[in-house]
């Protein structure tokens, strides 16, 4: 087949001599011959629809990419937990079991009424100047406490520190007076200075100026 590309050259040529090639023989061979396009992309099979062949031979279906899962959007249908039902034991439970908020509000009267009762046994033998500072604070607290002023947590607290002065017991009242400093400095820094005088005074005082009450609860 090579002769074919060999154009007759110089008959007189020697023995040695290269063989010559023509290009133009060369060019019409192989444009005779269709060349397969190695180098052409075919598009994947889920783009255009198309389908691969099976194993056996059979073209296997194609299926579509599944799309990016969204994590804010909601689960899909049937694969969330099903909600239980609310029992009848279980909302009987959580109605029998009182929030801190479903405790009633404290009495102010009952608060104040321990209160005048140590500033009157504090007039005795403290000087008039302290106890009339700590009448006007006692007021300022009175006051708040009526317009509202005042959160529930600091009312109860107050209670308590009422119930333990009017039994005598200082070191509780004195630990309530600091734990409402502690926590509740806003609504009680106008007046809780004289809650502390009134605690420091009262607890100094001689046992005979204290009424029988307090002290008759003292002793149980």
């Amino acid at each position: 087949m090579a002769d074919l590309y060999i154009k007759p050259g110089n008959q007189e040529r020697g023995w040695n001599d290269p063989p010559q090639f023509s290009y133009s023989l060369q060019t019409q061979a192989q444009g005779g011959s269709k060349r397969n396009i190695l180098n052409k992309r075919v598009p994947p099979p889920q783009l255009d629809g198309s389908q691969v062949p099976g194993p056996g031979g059979t073209p296997a279906p194609v299926t579509s990419p599944a799309p990016p899962m969204n994590p804010l959007a909601p689960p899909p249908c049937g694969s969330a937990t099903p909600i239980r039902p609310c029992s009848a034991a279980d909302s009987a439970s959580s109605a029998a079991t009182p929030g801190p908020e479903a405790e009633p509000e404290p009495d102010i009267d009952d608060v104040i009424v321990v209160l005048h009762w140590a500033l009157t046994a504090c007039r005795c033998t403290v000087k008039k100047q302290v106890c009339d500072d700590v009448g006007r604070r006692l007021k300022i607290f009175e006051e708040m406490w009526r317009n509202g002023k005042l959160s529930l947590p600091v009312k109860r607290r107050m209670y308590l520190l009422g119930k333990e002065m009017k039994i005598l017991k200082w070191d509780k009242a004195d630990e309530i007076h600091r734990s409402l400093i502690v926590d509740h400095v806003n609504e009680v820094s106008q007046w809780m200075v004289g809650v502390k005088r009134l605690i420091a005074e009262t607890r100094e005082l001689p046992p005979e100026l204290l009424n029988t009450e307090s002290q008759d609860q003292r002793s149980e």
